[in-house]
């Protein structure tokens, strides 16, 4: 079994990466299960494939009894988990003087314990089956901090840490994991950042030289498409014209 079959579980599944990712891995075959807050942006990607192939659930990853509920739709409808995707994240960044302190909780509830929520509500099942993948949305900013990203590079960076720490802990159950580390990508990130003048440069920025949401997408779909003996930890991609 390499993609095709294989149930597979996106947060942040409405739009951009994830939408991008669920596409083309329910066109390899896979059982899928999408969580977002929009429902009707799911809905309208589920429609796109047969029936019973991609379900989909509301699902906000600040909270974990909701992540824990689209798991275990995934789990009930289709019998087990073999790989969660914790894609859901936010990017408002700003400079630590501009003392924006609601967006640094946000990112921290949704980057960082989204991510946690996730892995919770996964590792019982991959731990009875002897079996998993748990593949995560890292950044660059979780390599390399400039001024402006010290808050959502922090949450970055505590991804690395804790996806290395699941898969020192887990080797003997063969869980693997993967960190998705993409460089500037065309997708909504943009629209969380709150400063005009931040989020006009970044969004020019990633319209005209960022990676599409499908180069991303054939990343995660390489991860996932290994034999069970290989484990990719890190797929760290750039636009090509990107220099940091």
């Amino acid at each position: 079994m390499t993609i095709k079959d294989k149930v597979i579980v996106i947060t942040g599944a409405s739009s951009g990466i994830g939408q991008a990712t669920a596409e083309v891995l329910a066109k390899d075959g896979a059982k899928l299960v999408l969580g977002a807050r929009r429902e009707d942006r799911l809905k309208a990607i589920a429609t796109k494939f047969p029936a019973g192939q991609v379900l989909y659930q509301k699902t906000d990853v600040t909270d974990r009894q909701s992540v824990a509920s689209l798991v275990e739709l995934a789990k009930n409808q289709f019998g087990r988990v073999d790989v969660l995707y914790n894609n859901a994240g936010l990017m408002p960044i700003s400079e630590l003087s501009e003392l924006k302190v609601d967006e640094w909780e946000r990112m921290i509830d949704v980057n960082i314990k989204g991510v946690l929520y996730g892995i919770a509500a996964v590792l019982p099942i991959m731990i009875a089956q002897n079996q998993g993948h748990v593949i995560t949305t890292d950044s660059v900013a979780g390599h390399i901090v400039h001024p402006g990203t010290a808050v959502y590079a922090g949450t970055k960076y505590a991804i690395q840490a804790i996806m290395d720490g699941l898969r020192q802990e887990q080797v003997a159950h063969h869980i693997r994991t993967t960190m998705i580390s993409p460089g500037a990508v065309n997708t909504e990130l943009f629209s969380t950042i709150t400063n005009p003048q931040t989020r006009a440069r970044i969004e020019k920025d990633e319209k005209e030289n960022g990676l599409a949401a499908a180069d991303v997408a054939n990343a995660v779909a390489y991860a996932i498409d290994q034999p069970d003996n290989v484990a990719i930890n890190e797929v760290l991609l750039r636009p090509r014209s990107q220099k940091l």
